[in-house]
Order: structure tokens, then C-alpha cells, then sequence
């Protein structure tokens, strides 16, 4: 799955580890995340959406190989 994770942060020009103790979760699940290795859980993906501001489908891009079921 891909996130405009890195874009958005980086407009906000922050850091990877300031992203990640204001969500309280490790610098290598911010990376993950941003490299797309890692699935965000709900409750992560609402935390982040709303540290950006923003709705979890602005930040997330479902590309249809995701199984939604």
C-alpha cells in the first residue's frame, strides 16, 4: 500500500523520529510505513490522519490488489 506519509511530513518538514513520538510509535514504524512494508492498523491510520489533518483515504492509496475482504 502506498502513503503520501513522506510528502506530507516533509511539508510539514519534520522528522521521521518527530512524526513518530507524536503518533508514539517507533522511527521504524514510520519508515516501514512510508516505504510501504507496513499495513497501518485502523486505529494508526485514523491517528495519522488526524495528526495530518486530513482523511485516512488522502493518506493511504488503495490501488485494488489490496484484499478489502
Amino acid at each position: 500500500m502506498k502513503t503520501r506519509m513522506q510528502e506530507l511530513r516533509k511539508q510539514r518538514r519534520i522528522s521521521q523520529s518527530e512524526l513518530a513520538d507524536a503518533l508514539d510509535v517507533t522511527r521504524q514504524t514510520i519508515i516501514s510505513l512510508e516505504g510501504g512494508k507496513y499495513k497501518a492498523s485502523l486505529v494508526l491510520a485514523h491517528k495519522i490522519a488526524q495528526y495530518f489533518d486530513a482523511a485516512i483515504e488522502d493518506i493511504f492509496i488503495f490501488e485494488g490488489e489490496e484484499n478489502l475482504w
